[in-house]
């Protein structure tokens, strides 16, 4: 076909028509006439639309070729600068989710935008600032943002928690007949104790490093329902019962049944629980129990198969709930032999002593033989055999064993939402010093958690068919730019086009 390009020929008539000209061989042939005009913008646009037609028919692009209508454009878009162009997704999404919980009635934007840059981009208080101001266009001072923290929790803690039950409540249609209740520590990058800075047991191994203990208190599907903030040397069982009176009468809630671990369970907190009216399932520690005890649960399962279960009343009239899983047996199984072999290999260097013979994990297993010569008590290993596959439950409630296995194994939906803290949310480890803002940085995670699981239960709910962690990825990537009409001086704002993902999420938020 030749060179292919855009002729503009002026008519007698005086006006311009627009032709797509094709030249082979020293001739010129019209290829197409796109139309004629002697508006000088309508000729632009004409000379504009023939390019188009050019790849066509040609199958190849024109090069270097600009018209006054291109120029026009690059020079508009040379005006534009960052400011005018943010990142919308976040505030789109998250905001909407925001309102929808009912944060909405905090009036300082400061809450809203620290709850959603939790979310997106978690990281100390500084960190977020620079988010805010790279992505959202916000500029807050350092000591803003500590005077906002300095209130934050003492102004809004109560009315966070109000908010986020409310909500729970009402996306569980008005029933929290089941609460699930555990704690974790958390720990601060410094050195020194203080008044709610305490060294304690800590489940993640900083033994030696300040930590505080949340209790965190969940409904159905691990729905927030309240929180608590207890000093790092407090002992875990004494958390429950305050938090529970607390949140029962803050929200006149009649009393829920409460499901929680074993580890937090002494016989004097199932004590307190039962005299102050509370139904409870807790895990047992089976092996802990009398030998009497021992021996009637050993001696009824040994026939017991795959989703076996019994349960029989214990003297102080709660009831013990014994089950049977061929899964639980290989896990037991593995994690025993996995812990006998590392055992071995110890007494092999000839390093263990008489102290290391105690009830701390695997070491429960080993024995002295003669005076000086630690080894592995087989007997032991043999009777631990016997409990393989078991677990055990104790509760005051008159239920089908069916139904107290299926409300303990929810307590993990409070284990997520612990994960769900430390990694999404990176809520450790804590950089405030006072004591304040350590509360209000606890305040934020947890209206940030409330969110998190409201936009799980969207993504669910509208089989969006992805994770609520993918989706605040996709958030980071959603782009809004306003722009000033350069005839009318009307501004305008404009999302630019987003992938299929992307646009899910936006009509799923759009619904009402």
């Amino acid at each position: 076909m030749g060179h292919m390009f855009v002729r503009q020929k002026k008519n007698k008539s005086g006006k311009v028509s627009v032709q797509v000209i094709a030249k082979a061989r020293g001739s010129y042939r019209v290829m197409k006439t796109v139309g004629c005009s002697d508006d000088a913008n309508e000729i632009s646009n004409l000379v504009f639309e023939a390019q188009q037609f050019i790849p066509g028919l040609s199958g190849q692009l024109p090069l270097g070729w600009e018209t006054a209508f291109d120029k026009s454009i690059d020079k508009y878009f040379d005006s534009f600068d960052n400011t005018q162009i943010n990142n919308i997704g976040p505030e789109l999404i998250l905001g909407a989710i925001f309102d929808k919980i009912g944060f909405n009635v905090f009036p300082d934007e400061l809450f809203r935008h620290l709850v959603i840059a939790r979310l997106v981009y978690p990281g100390s208080k500084l960190k977020t600032l620079d988010y805010l101001q790279r992505h959202k266009n916000i500029t807050v001072s350092p000591s803003g943002i500590y005077r906002f923290l300095d209130k934050l929790h003492s102004r809004y803690k109560d009315k966070i928690e109000t908010v986020s039950f409310a909500h729970t409540k009402k996306i569980l249609n008005g029933n929290i007949a089941v609460v699930f209740y555990d704690m974790t520590t958390l720990y601060f990058e410094i050195e020194d104790e203080d008044d709610l800075r305490k060294i304690g047991f800590s489940k993640d191994g900083k033994f030696q490093q300040p930590q505080i203990m949340i209790g965190l208190l969940v409904g159905e599907n691990g729905y927030p329902i309240g929180y608590d903030i207890f000093k790092g040397n407090t002992f875990e069982g004494h958390t429950l019962l305050p938090v529970l009176q607390s949140l029962c009468k803050k929200h006149n809630l009649p009393k829920p049944i409460v499901v929680a671990d074993a580890g937090l369970m002494s016989k004097e907190n199932i004590e307190n629980l039962k005299n102050n009216g509370y139904t409870f399932i807790v895990g047992a520690r089976i092996k802990n129990e009398s030998n009497n005890v021992k021996k009637e649960i050993l001696c009824k399962a040994e026939n017991m198969r795959d989703g076996d279960g019994f349960k029989f009343e214990k003297s102080d009239g709660s009831f013990l709930v014994i089950t049977y899983s061929d899964r639980r047996a290989r896990k037991d199984k593995h994690n025993r032999e996995k812990g006998l072999k590392r055992l071995a290999e110890q007494v092999k260097t000839g390093k263990l002593s008489k102290q290391h013979i105690n009830s701390r994990g695997y070491n429960r297993f080993l024995k002295m033989a003669g005076r000086v010569e630690i080894m592995i008590d087989e007997e032991k290993v043999a009777a631990d055999k016997k409990w393989d596959g078991l677990k055990g439950y104790v509760t005051n409630a008159d239920l089908s064993i069916e139904t107290i296995v299926k409300r303990y194994t929810q307590l993990w939906q409070v284990e997520k939402a612990f994960r769900i803290s430390k990694t999404d949310l990176r809520v450790r480890p804590i950089f405030h010093q006072l004591e304040k803002r350590i509360e209000a940085h606890i305040c934020i995670a947890f209206a940030s958690y409330a969110v998190f699981k409201e936009l799980e239960r969207q993504l669910q709910m509208h089989k969006a068919g992805m994770s609520a962690a993918r989706a605040i990825e996709l958030l980071q990537n959603m782009y809004q730019i306003t722009y000033t009409l350069p005839d009318s001086k009307k501004r305008k704002t404009k999302l630019l086009k987003m992938d299929n993902n992307q646009r899910i999420l936006f009509e799923m938020i759009s619904q009402k």
